[in-house]
């Protein structure tokens, strides 16, 4: 460590930085990519960008200038594996040509490497299937510029090139992305349209969530009805910003939790009336959250590209359930 920063670190995934007069006026990003070993400055941008870096407790921006006496509290999450080699998994590819790959990634696949993951996700499917992508991400996220969850499946759109990456990795940030999802919620949503201004970071009383938090990042999700059932609502949601897990934490805060969603649904599947909907909604083993539609600017072209995925199988099954049919 060098002289300007004092560090204390608990089970190597959580460290604090205390800024001296001599690092005042850095910026956040450069300060810890010259301080954290192994971590690349995109990846701190990301952990920056996902509200897991803090700054005297608030979040902030990787272009933050630090002051002298900041705190700084830094969470890390897994590195890829270090064994990362590609795999001949099946991908759904909807659009490819020699800047970026759109895919149609299925629920259930992480999107890469981390701790306990070491294969079987799209970054490895991905380094089997092409020969060339971009590792601004790292070596075990080859062409990885954005994310879904785990349990969602949908659109991602991936790098072929630096170039490319970084000017989709502008476009995201710049909020001139189009995402929307489709979400199958509990309840009935009051207002046919609307919007969710609400800001997200780590829940304080436990790390391994996100929440509704006064001083997180800000988070703007549009949402809009598109069909009602009984008990439950079926939501086209828009994205204007991308937080870690931002329409799961929107929606529970909504008192609307995604149906199938385990972390933030506080056990609204469970009381679920009729065997039968119950049943389908423990089979399916993931949230009601499909990635639909995606558009973006071709990063080398310029041409406005929008793509759309139709919803799995598993989540129609249950809407017809839903609609006696």
């Amino acid at each position: 460590m060098t002289a300007d920063l004092t560090t204390s670190e608990s089970e190597n995934t959580a460290l604090t930085f205390s800024v001296s007069p001599a690092a005042a006026g850095e910026r956040l990003d450069a300060f810890l990519a010259a301080r954290v070993e192994g971590w690349s400055r995109a990846r701190l941008q990301r952990l920056i960008e996902d509200g897991d870096v803090l700054v005297n407790r608030n979040a902030v921006k990787p272009s933050f200038k630090i002051h002298d006496g900041d705190e700084i509290e830094v969470e890390l999450t897994a590195a890829p594996a270090a064994t990362f080699f590609p795999e001949d998994i099946p991908l759904e590819i909807l659009y490819e040509d020699e800047d970026l790959v759109v895919v149609n990634k299925p629920a259930g696949m992480v999107v890469h490497p981390a701790a306990g993951v070491e294969s079987g996700t799209l970054a490895n499917a991905l380094a089997f299937h092409f020969q060339r992508l971009s590792n601004a991400g790292g070596a075990g996220r080859p062409g990885i510029v954005h994310r879904l969850d785990k349990g969602t499946s949908g659109l991602m759109v991936v790098a072929k090139t630096e170039s490319a990456h970084e000017a989709l990795a502008d476009q995201f940030r710049a909020r001139e992305v189009f995402k929307s999802y489709i979400a199958l919620v509990h309840g009935q949503v009051e207002r046919e349209t609307g919007e969710i201004d609400q800001p997200i970071a780590r829940d304080p009383r436990n790390r391994t969530r996100m929440a509704v938090v006064r001083a997180g990042r800000a988070a703007l999700s549009l949402y809009k009805v598109r069909r009602r059932f009984d008990r439950f609502t079926l939501l086209d949601v828009e994205l204007k910003t991308g937080r870690t897990h931002q329409i799961r934490v929107h929606l529970a805060w909504l008192k609307h939790p995604v149906v199938g969603d385990g972390v933030y649904g506080a056990g609204r599947d469970k009381t679920v009336p009729g065997s039968r909907v119950r049943s389908q909604i423990e089979k399916l083993g993931r949230q009601f959250l499909h990635a639909e539609h995606l558009g973006f600017r071709h990063p080398r072209t310029q041409e406005a590209l929008r793509f759309s995925a139709p919803l799995p199988a598993e989540l129609q099954a249950l809407l017809d359930a839903l609609a006696g049919v």
